[in-house]
């Protein structure tokens, strides 16, 4: 079937069948064949032979001041007739009911996907520390993988809770709070710029729900805990890197992410100080070389020609670690609890130091 004219072209009619619909030959230019019982439903013919069912409409009150607006529907192949008659009734019932297909789905593109906007949100804040971005990335990718490719406006208030208690049954409470923390402040900014768009995470917590509460651990007085807590670091730990990475958090009270890149390039022991750029406030500090600080410093710099060139910046080397420093101290904690008879964490020894 070959229309020969525009006017021809604007006038086929015709019931869409798998039959009739392979009947429809190419023209020099797009036409399309408009079914005959349902109003606005088509097939679109390319020149090139491919052929796709479309949905025509107008939008807002359907008057002949409304705007005339099309939606693909599927190509044909990968739709039958029959699927796509179904799809094109379904668009249609949603714009008599007020909807707006090919606005929403101009505006879907427009709006960002969840993996974007959690990438745009960690890369704006190069100023934070180290540890903390590397916390947001495995959050985007480990927690809300499978999100990464909807629009912003695909998750809902529902998938929120269902989350929520994913993360809490399959890696536990804290990780949940985080992972829904992080993810409010990503939709937080986005629904500055996108008008309409809301932040599920907050439309959860209006409706009921609820972070996981806080449980801080108790550690006794810092008089009592600290030496048993030396004690088990120097019986527990073997690995003297290791052993005097945890020496500098019990003599200084820094976190871990703080001690653990600090290079030589900023230690001055001639001066006694040293200088810790990657702090979580973003803010760096100048601190002074203690007594047993300086010891701890001595036996890492006398180490440091033992080790390869490339690692030689560190003040605090490892040779597994793709870094180059040491990233990991985790399965020392419970053998140093054990020999010092109180829970052993590593941040316990800032709340000590703090107290």
């Amino acid at each position: 079937m070959e229309p020969n004219t525009a006017k021809r072209i604007a006038k086929v009619k015709l019931t869409l069948t798998k039959r009739t619909v392979e009947a429809l030959e190419p023209a020099d230019k797009p036409w399309i064949a408009w079914d005959d019982k349902l109003t606005g439903f088509g097939c679109r013919v390319q020149p090139s032979g491919i052929k796709s069912f479309v949905v025509n409409y107008r939008a807002g009150d359907g008057g002949r001041k409304a705007p005339n607006k099309r939606v693909v529907v599927g190509r044909y192949g990968r739709v039958t007739p029959d699927r796509a008659r179904r799809l094109a009734q379904e668009l249609l019932g949603r714009v008599a009911g007020g909807g707006d297909p090919a606005g929403e789905r101009a505006r879907a593109r427009a709006l960002p996907t969840v993996g974007e906007a959690c990438d745009d949100y960690i890369e704006s804040g190069r100023g934070r520390a180290a540890e903390t971005q590397r916390s947001y990335r495995r959050y985007s990718s480990l927690y809300l993988g499978d999100w990464r490719s909807r629009p912003l406006d695909a998750v809902t208030r529902i998938d929120i809770e269902n989350r929520f208690h994913l993360i809490t049954e399959r890696h536990g409470a804290v990780p949940a709070n985080q992972a829904l923390s992080f993810l409010r402040s990503v939709y937080r900014r986005h629904c500055v710029d996108h008008e309409g768009l809301r932040n599920p995470v907050e439309l959860w917590l209006a409706g009921g729900g609820r972070y996981h509460p806080k449980k801080r651990k108790q550690i006794s007085s810092p008089a009592e805990v600290l030496p048993r807590w030396r004690a088990g670091i120097e019986a527990a730990v073997g690995n003297p890197v290791h052993r005097d990475l945890l020496f500098f958090g019990l003599y200084t009270g820094m976190r871990r992410g703080e001690i653990m890149p600090l290079v030589w390039d900023r230690v001055d022991l001639e001066a006694g100080l040293f200088r810790v750029e990657a702090t979580k406030t973003g803010v760096p500090l100048e601190l002074p070389v203690t007594r047993q600080l300086g010891e701890i410093l001595a036996r890492r710099r006398a180490n440091s020609d033992a080790m390869p060139a490339n690692l030689r910046d560190w003040v605090f080397p490892s040779l597994s670690s793709k870094s180059g420093h040491v990233e990991e101290l985790h399965a020392h904690y419970a053998k140093i609890g054990k020999v010092a008879g109180a829970k052993f964490w590593f941040h316990g020894l800032r709340n000590a130091f703090i107290t």
